[in-house]
């Protein structure tokens, strides 16, 4: 069975993997069960382009979950492989980073939670990065896209590739913090 850190995590796990058909979202409902003294989350709905019903199930980890939008503790996943992480990351920044070039300041405030799932996205990248190795083992990415992300560029799995993007991304926050502070 699959094991989430979080609800987050569980959610992008499902966002990542698409129906037989090809659809990528579905409405889920959720409900959580007790199954052999482990709290597992489930999840169910109907796939909008084929009618198929799609179902996942997660372990929940024991350990308290992050805050959103975290998705894990100290260690890495294990249902999401650090290419799956990189490509999220890159995303939503190119996704928040046209926002904020089209919006005016006192706008950004709208856009602080997308940057902060960046970043999120990206510390978990980091979390695959063996103690003490400048990048991230070729083993670790286990997803057909993370494979693909690592064989077309693997030196953006290193140790200081990864922590540029991170702090570019904490800067940008940082920004939005100075100039579009939260109404009061």
């Amino acid at each position: 069975m699959l094991i989430a850190r979080s609800m987050q995590e569980a959610h992008l796990y499902m966002d990542l993997h698409a129906c037989v058909c090809g659809a990528e979202e579905f409405e889920r409902e959720h409900r959580l069960e007790d199954q052999d003294g482990a709290l597992v989350a489930v999840y169910e709905g109907v796939c909008p382009q084929c009618g198929r019903t799609r179902t996942f199930e997660f372990r929940m980890s024991e350990e308290l979950p992050p805050a959103p939008p975290a998705f894990g503790g100290a260690e890495p996943s294990s249902i999401i492989d650090p290419g799956e992480f990189l490509w999220i990351g890159d995303r939503a920044s190119t996704e928040s980073g046209l926002r904020l070039l089209n919006t005016t300041l006192a706008e950004h405030r709208e856009i602080r939670p997308q940057t902060a799932y960046a970043i999120a996205a990206f510390e978990e990248v980091l979390k695959f990065l063996p103690e003490g190795e400048d990048r991230i083992p070729e083993h670790r990415f286990t997803s057909k896209l993370g494979r693909e992300l690592y064989a077309k560029d693997p030196t953006r799995f290193t140790r200081e590739r990864i922590e540029s993007a991170l702090e570019r991304k904490r800067s940008i926050l940082a920004d939005i913090d100075r100039f579009s502070p939260p109404q009061g």
